[in-house]
């Protein structure tokens, strides 16, 4: 019942501001005891579903010089840090609270903001670094709401954008997760049929 709630939750959010199955439902389903890659299991393939329903609706208006950066500097960090914590079974818990307490401070802490829009500027490292977190916590997803928000786009353009990057971080970890021999409960289908009806209501409203 509590991972229903979640994703009616987040998959609201998603329809309204383009992100929030990944970014909240992973630390979430941390807290309440899950296994860091049983939790990507559960949330991946409805944040999957919901981003090609997005992606399907405003493919066009999607900033293609944006994500083929997504495609060469980020992808490659996401396959190869989600492989190596899967593989070796480490606890991301202490490495995503870290990360999550440090976007928390950014709005408090003027060092904080000031680095943080340094490392915006940085085009290569910024989509390095975003894999790199993103394939370690899941959570790499703030960083690029952060960057497409400030680019020079329109409101369809950076939702569009950031959802198939989005459904692009979640295919090729679903991808590397099943190479390892994880295989997904079939209650799986259960809550991508919440997460997908959720998003279709609230976005019909």
């Amino acid at each position: 019942m509590k991972i229903i709630i979640l994703l009616i939750i987040t998959s609201a959010f998603q329809s309204l501001f383009g992100v929030g199955v990944l970014l909240f439902g992973t630390p979430v389903l941390l807290l309440l005891g899950y296994p860091f890659i049983e939790s990507l299991l559960i949330l991946l393939p409805v944040s999957i579903s919901i981003n090609i329903l997005q992606t399907s609706k405003d493919y066009k208006y999607v900033d293609y010089k944006f994500y083929k950066n997504i495609l060469v500097l980020t992808i490659p960090f996401i396959i190869l840090l989600l492989y190596f914590v899967a593989k070796i079974n480490i606890n991301v818990s202490f490495v995503m609270g870290f990360f999550l307490i440090l976007i928390a401070l950014k709005d408090y802490s003027n060092i904080i903001k000031k680095h943080l829009n340094k490392l915006l500027s940085y085009n290569k490292l910024f989509f390095v670094l975003t894999g790199i977190i993103h394939g370690i916590t899941n959570l790499g997803g703030s960083l690029l709401t952060a960057k497409i928000f400030n680019a020079d786009m329109n409101k369809l353009e950076k939702r569009s954008t950031v959802a198939i990057s989005y459904l692009t971080f979640a295919v090729f970890q679903i991808i590397t997760i099943l190479s390892l021999n994880y295989r997904p409960n079939l209650n799986n289908l259960y809550y991508i049929i919440i997460g997908v009806s959720t998003y279709l209501i609230v976005n019909k409203l």
